[in-house]
C-alpha cells in the first residue's frame, strides 16, 4: 500500500459529488454529467466516446434513467462480442426455419429494447456488413428480423460508444459515413 497514493486519492475526494455510486470529481466529469443532464430528456441517438474504464456505460444508464422512458428496458450490447454469420440475428432477431439452428422465433436485441433504451457499446467494432443495416434501424426505426419478410417498428432511444477514432475509421474506409453522422446526432 503506498500511503503517499492514498493521501491523494483522499484528497480528490474533497468536494466530491457523488450520482448514483459514481464519483464525480473533476471539471471535467462535471461537465460530462451536466450536458447528459441537458440532452437525457430528448429522445435523440447519442455517441458516446472515451477511453476504455471511462465508464461510457454508467454515461448510457444515466442518459436511459433521466430520459422519456426510464420505465422501459435498458439492454446493452457490446458490439465486440457479436458472433459472425449470427450477429444480424442477434441483433434483430429471428424466425423459425430462418436457418438450421432457428427452432423459435427471436426478437433480437433491438425489439427486446422496445419502449426503452438500447445501448450499444463498442460501435466501432460493427462489421461493414452490418453497418447498412444499423443505418436502417436508426434512420427509419424499422427493422427485418433475419428470414421474414415483415419490417418491424421499433420505438426506443439508441446509445452508442466507442473508444476509437470513427472519423479516422470513416476516412480509412472502416465505417460508414452515413451511419457515423446518424450515430453522433449527440456526442458526449
Amino acid at each position: 500500500m503506498d500511503i503517499d497514493r492514498d493521501v491523494d486519492l483522499a484528497g480528490l475526494l474533497v468536494g466530491a459529488e457523488y450520482r448514483r455510486g459514481i464519483v464525480i470529481s473533476s471539471p471535467k466529469l462535471r461537465k460530462v454529467y451536466e450536458r447528459v443532464e441537458r440532452i437525457a430528456p430528448f429522445n435523440v441517438t447519442v455517441l458516446i466516446q472515451g477511453e476504455s474504464g471511462t465508464g461510457k456505460e454508467l454515461v448510457a444508464s444515466e442518459l436511459h434513467r433521466l430520459g422519456p422512458n426510464p420505465r422501459g428496458p435498458f439492454v446493452a450490447l457490446n458490439c465486440a462480442t457479436l458472433i459472425g454469420q449470427l450477429a444480424e440475428s442477434q441483433l434483430f432477431g429471428h424466425v423459425r426455419g430462418a436457418f438450421t439452428d432457428a427452432r423459435e422465433n427471436s426478437l433480437g436485441y433491438f425489439r427486446a429494447a422496445q419502449g426503452g433504451t438500447l445501448f450499444l457499446d463498442e460501435i466501432g467494432e460493427l462489421p461493414l456488413g452490418l453497418q447498412p443495416k444499423i443505418l436502417r434501424a436508426v434512420e427509419n426505426h424499422e427493422i427485418q428480423a433475419v428470414g421474414s419478410y415483415e419490417s418491424f417498428l421499433v420505438d426506443l432511444r439508441l446509445v452508442a460508444a466507442t473508444n476509437r477514432n470513427l472519423r479516422s475509421m470513416v476516412t480509412a474506409g472502416t465505417f460508414r459515413e452515413d451511419l457515423f453522422h446518424r450515430l453522433n446526432a449527440v456526442s458526449v
